[in-house]
Formats: C-alpha cells, sequence, structure tokens
C-alpha cells in the first residue's frame, strides 16, 4: 500500500492534468507532474488521469495490451514491438503517446494511484464516528480491492523491482506517496493524542506497513504462506497497522 478538500495527493491542474504532490516536511516534490494531453509521456512525467479525447482510443490499447501481456509473461520479456502487436497500433503510434514501456507502467500505476484514493475516501482523515479499528479496516481493504483489480500488474511490478532499477523508482515513487499521504492522517491524531504508535518514529512505521502491505497483497508467499491464503493476510495486516498506529487506543 508500499498506503486530503485535496492536500498531499492528485491535485487538478489548468488544462485537464493532475499532479500527484507528495508534501514533505522539508520540501515539496512533484512525482508525477501534469503533461498536455496528446503529447509524449515518459516514465518519469505521467499524469494520473488525461481526458479521453474520442479519438485517443490508441493510448488506451496500448495500455489494455500492456496489461494483457503481463497475464502471460514478466515485465522484462515486454518489447514495444509485442506491445504495439497487441494493441494494433504501429510503433509510431506507440511512440506517439509513450516513450518507453515503463512510461506504459507509469502511468498504469498513476491510475493505480488515482483508484485507491477513490476507494479510501481520498485518503480522509479518521471521523468522530470512525473507530481506528475501522480505519485500519477502510485503508488496508481498500489497497486489497485496488491490487486484486490490478492483478497482475502489481505483482508483476513488485516481482520485478529487485532486479530492473527502472520499475523500482516508479514504484518507490507511488509507495512515497502512499506514505506521506497516510503520515499526514496519523500525525494530527498523535497531537490530539488519539493515536498512540509504537515508535516515534512514524514514517519509518509507515514505511514498513506500507511494505509488508504491498508485498502481501501481491501475492508474496513469504506473507502468504504454502496455502496462499490471502483473507488471513488482509485481517492479520489491518489488525498491525491498529496496533502498530494506535497502540493502547487501538480498542477506543
Amino acid at each position: 500500500m508500499s498506503l486530503l478538500g485535496r492536500p498531499p495527493g492528485l491535485i487538478p491542474e489548468s488544462g485537464g492534468t493532475l499532479i500527484l504532490r507528495l508534501g514533505f516536511d522539508y520540501c515539496q516534490v512533484y512525482f508525477v507532474p501534469g503533461v498536455v494531453q496528446g503529447e509524449r509521456v515518459t516514465a518519469e512525467g505521467e499524469p494520473a488521469e488525461v481526458p479521453r479525447r474520442r479519438g485517443d482510443r490508441q493510448r488506451q490499447a496500448i495500455v489494455a495490451a500492456v496489461r494483457e501481456l503481463l497475464q502471460e509473461k514478466p515485465f522484462a520479456e515486454l518489447s514495444v514491438s509485442s506491445i504495439s502487436d497487441r494493441a494494433g497500433v504501429a510503433r509510431s503510434g506507440f511512440y506517439f503517446y509513450f516513450d518507453s514501456k515503463y512510461a506504459v507502467l507509469a502511468h498504469i500505476l498513476a491510475e493505480v494511484a488515482e483508484e485507491l484514493e477513490e476507494l479510501t475516501g481520498d485518503f480522509a482523515p479518521r471521523g468522530d464516528d470512525e473507530t481506528p479499528a475501522q480505519f485500519a479496516q477502510r485503508m488496508v481493504r481498500s489497497a486489497a480491492a485496488v491490487y486484486a483489480h490490478n492483478d497482475p500488474v502489481m505483482s508483476a511490478c513488485n516481482s520485478a523491482r529487485s532486479t530492473d532499477a527502472e520499475i523500482r523508482d516508479i514504484l518507490d515513487g507511488y509507495n512515497e506517496a502512499v506514505i506521506e499521504q497516510v503520515v499526514a492522517i496519523v500525525e494530527p491524531e498523535i497531537a490530539a493524542g488519539t493515536a498512540d504508535p509504537i515508535t516515534g518514529d512514524v514514517r519509518g512505521l509507515v514505511r514498513v506497513l506500507s511494505a509488508a502491505t504491498a508485498l502481501a497483497l501481491s501475492g508474496e508467499s513469504l506473507f502468504l504462506g504454502p496455502d496462499r491464503e490471502l483473507d488471513r493476510a488482509v485481517d492479520v495486516l489491518e489488525k498491525l497497522w491498529l496496533h502498530a498506529l494506535w497502540g493502547g487506543r487501538a480498542e477506543e
């Protein structure tokens, strides 16, 4: 999840683009700067959602092709030619929208980020009528739903991150955005005395929790066990987030 009106997150900009803003304590950086619709997209700069023109079917065909191909082979075996062939577009059509296969992956992960925001209610803070347990459930189950909907993309990405630096950089940018938004929720609760994390290093704690969540939801056998029981893992993740962040106040 390896997890405000809109604080750090997907922010609409003029011209129909969006940016993914990370509001770090020491600076403000942009993981996904907006680009003009129709221009070529790079792996470093992909809008989270681009308004779809009626004639912009090639872009979506390319994205769909990558999703389909990842059900058949690892990302490392994908080529621009194989993606173009599956999408039914010429190579020149591919390069009109994306500068590499990694740019397509960045586009997909930006869509994943937006989907996660929608399911979590834009990472809305816990309200007075939501218990810490319900909050943990909202976050973890939203992430589980997003991973399931975008499988095998997320599984393929996490499997390749140790051997592919470009995929690792894209995933790290996605994860940093999630971490930042969760920290922005928890820190005000700590200040208000309604959260009691197991360590003062909140960012480090959220990073570890997010990494465990991402690997478990990606189907990593170390987390799921030989029977690959995802439901059990989700239940454990909910309790892990709950007690790690709320500690003695977890049942309040």
